[in-house]
């Protein structure tokens, strides 16, 4: 539905200038919660230190807040005292000098509000815009100061002007500059800080010699450019920005030597990718045959008219009068299917592929082109595989999913370090993990990782800012993908060294990204550290308890408009609870189990609210085992109803409809079944027994399309 009039002026009120101009003014004359990026959720808001004030702007209590929100940097509160002082000065000056005055506003109105509507700010940015209007912000500043005259002329009436110039100093300096120091150093002191530095040399350490590294943004690039440009530190990769790759200026720089780096190989000249020429190339379909890559290459690359878009037209008989004249002289490809020859002698010479795993080599790669043109960054990257020959190993720094971020060739990528390694070895991407892309050699990218430069990552004394704590999530999945590599191998002290080092490097009430230690906590299970895993689980799992108890004191409304949150944090906790369930670590199990279910009750409303539930019924047999029967029932109940409820709704459709959701109802009566049964494997007959008949006449609904063997046959005697 197309916005109204009325809609358009509320987004202007409400959004362009209310959250993404008046939030930031008050960020700096009122106070801040935190560094986390704001979404229009409980972040990145205005926070006055004024609980009074605090709850009725943000809706929530401010007392016995969790850890993670009390101890943030950012949360920096000035009372309002710096937007007081700005206003005193403000009319001040309209009084004192109106000319000064109206100067000052015009310039306050031109660099803040003013910018917002000319820019029309987007709904979504990737990151906080407050540096764009903070113009407007020195020159409220500058109000601020003119408080000093305002406050000495008005002391000045009742004591001497010496007396009345040191107290007007006094409280400007203690309400303003020492005020604003005290809350604002711990967050912006950048000093001893190396975690960005040592990130890209560990991105560049990845590489082989002489290897091209393909990265995609500014943030996994700047920071490369710095470690190669001003450390001299491996300048022998040539760090290849791809989203640069699609202006001619990029291209002609990546075609001269630079430090150590070679030439990228490359067959395109200058003229046949200048600007304005080959943009984008689109799809003609002339063929389904797979071609040569470096065919390829030849088609999209020749001036030959035949190659041009005019006679692929003329061809299917289309009028090309419709077209205009720059499409027509337009390049197109023939087919989406190319294929890469793999030289397997030059693999295993250039150390692209080890001795060892010389058997695993392809002899080709085939790649399926997405979607309906290729830009000019795609065909200069195909240039540079065309003319590889295998010589110079590829990477990728990933942070980017997209298919076409790496040619469509994931499944032919290595981990190796923090960069993913182009490799002729087929590795199918794991539908389930779809993120964990790439083979494993557990023995080199464990080498690498025990020698990654961390720089002082982890230090208490330092300030982990959103970036640094953002960059955890790449160095805790990837190690936490070599770990499982090296259970899986039963190398138990190397996966231990590995977790250390994630653990020590990245302390969990630093880095947050908290699912990301749950495979280090599983980790340690896994190879029989309970003590280690039991103490990482103990400071995890406070984390989720602290946000659930501070849920709990919110009213039931509240509650349930941030039920998202709760629920995220039930199901975060639970899924550390059952670490220690499968890993039948008794010492604090059941213990563990009683909390997660008392909180799942707690929240039952919200739960039923959303529609939603947490599955507990992996721990019936826990609470069997440990003579909880009745706890066991009321988990039962808690799973059974469920299922009941769907398939309630379900059998009130008409037979043809219910046939759409046969699939799932099938599931749902088997997981149903299953869950039934479970009863009896504890000698809980009476319960079995009354819930079967129960779960036969939901059976009976759906007889019309029931496979002919009767359902419940499996179930135990």
């Amino acid at each position: 539905e197309k916005p109204s009039f009325g809609d358009n002026l509320t987004y202007l009120f409400q959004y362009q200038l209310g959250y993404m101009y008046w939030r930031y003014f008050m960020w700096n004359f009122v106070g801040r919660q935190d560094d986390i990026q704001g979404k229009q959720d409980n972040h990145g808001n205005w926070l006055s230190g004024i609980n009074a004030v605090d709850e009725i702007h943000l809706g929530l209590p401010q007392e016995n807040l969790p850890s993670d929100v009390e101890n943030n940097n950012a949360r920096n509160t000035y009372y309002f005292l710096p937007l007081i002082l700005g206003l005193i000065g403000l009319f001040f000056i309209a009084e004192r000098d109106k000319k000064m005055f109206w100067v000052m506003t015009v310039f306050f109105l031109l660099t803040g509000l003013a910018i917002q509507v000319y820019t029309n700010v987007r709904p979504f940015e990737p990151r906080e815009r407050d540096y764009s209007v903070v113009g407007s912000f020195y020159v409220f500043s500058m109000w601020i100061g003119f408080s000093l005259f305002a406050i000495y002329t008005f002391i000045q009436k009742y004591l001497s002007a010496k007396n009345a110039s040191i107290i007007a100093t006094v409280i400007t300096l203690l309400a303003c500059p020492l005020l604003l120091a005290t809350q604002n150093w711990d967050d912006h002191d950048r000093s001893n800080r190396y975690t960005a530095q040592s990130m890209a040399k560990v991105y560049l350490d990845s590489c082989q010699e002489n290897a091209i590294l393909f990265t995609i943004g500014d943030n996994d690039t700047f920071a490369l450019w710095y470690a190669q440009d001003i450390e001299g530190h491996r300048t022998d990769v040539r760090t290849l920005n791809t989203s640069l790759f699609n202006t001619d200026w990029y291209i002609d720089q990546m075609k001269r030597k630079a430090y150590k780096s070679d030439p990228i190989p490359s067959q395109l000249t200058h003229e046949q990718y200048r600007y304005g020429t080959r943009t984008y190339v689109p799809y003609q379909p002339v063929t389904r045959d797979t071609m040569m890559i470096k065919d390829f290459m030849n088609f999209i690359s020749s001036d030959d008219p035949k190659h041009k878009m005019r006679f692929a037209l003329e061809v299917d008989g289309m009028d090309t009068s419709k077209y205009p004249e720059q499409y027509l002289n337009l390049n197109y490809f023939p087919t989406k299917s190319v294929r890469i020859p793999v030289d397997k002698e030059a693999v295993v010479k250039n150390g692209i592929v080890e001795q060892k795993d010389a058997d695993k080599i392809v002899p080709y790669i085939d790649i399926q082109f997405k979607g309906n043109a290729l830009y000019k960054n795609r065909i200069l990257m195909l240039d540079i595989i065309a003319n590889n020959n295998w010589e110079r190993p590829i990477y990728f720094t990933g942070g980017s999913y997209g298919d076409d971020d790496f040619l469509w060739m994931k499944d032919y990528l290595e981990l190796d370090g923090l960069g993913y390694k182009l490799v002729p070895i087929r590795t199918p991407q794991d539908k389930r993990n779809p993120y964990d892309l790439g083979r494993i050699d557990s023995e080199k990218l464990y080498n690498k990782v025990m020698a990654w430069e961390w720089g002082n990552s982890g230090d208490p004394e330092i300030y982990h800012d959103p970036e640094t704590r953002k960059n955890g999530i790449t160095y805790r999945s990837n190690m936490a993908r070599l770990v499982e590599k090296l259970i899986y191998e039963k190398k138990f002290d190397k996966a231990e060294k590995v977790l250390d080092l994630g653990m020590e490097k990245m302390p969990i009430d630093k880095f947050e990204y908290y699912t990301l230690v749950e495979p280090f906590i599983a980790g340690y299970y896994a190879i029989d550290k309970k003590d280690k895993g039991r103490k990482y689980y103990k400071q995890m799992s406070n984390k989720y308890k602290e946000n659930l108890e501070y849920y709990k004191t919110l009213d039931i409304l509240t509650q349930k408009y941030y039920g998202e949150e709760i629920i995220a944090d039930l199901e975060r906790y639970k899924a550390l609870v059952e670490i220690l369930s499968e890993h039948k670590d008794d010492k604090i199990k059941t213990e563990e189990i009683d909390k997660i279910i008392g909180y799942v009750g707690d929240f039952k409303k919200v739960l039923t609210d959303f529609d939603y539930n947490v599955s507990l019924e992996f721990f019936l047999e826990d609470l069997y085992v440990a003579g909880k029967k009745e706890t066991a029932h009321k988990v039962f109940y808690n799973s059974i109803e469920e299922y009941q409820y769907r398939l309630s709704n379900v059998s009130q459709l008409e037979p043809k409809e219910q046939l759409e959701f046969q699939d799932n109802i099938m599931r749902d009566l088997e997981d149903y079944r299953m869950l039934v049964a479970l009863p009896l494997i504890f000698k809980d007959k009476e319960l079995f027994e009354k819930e079967m008949d129960v779960y036969n006449d939901y059976v009976n609904k759906f007889m019309h399309f029931m496979p002919e063997e009767e359902p419940q046959d499996s179930l135990p005697e």
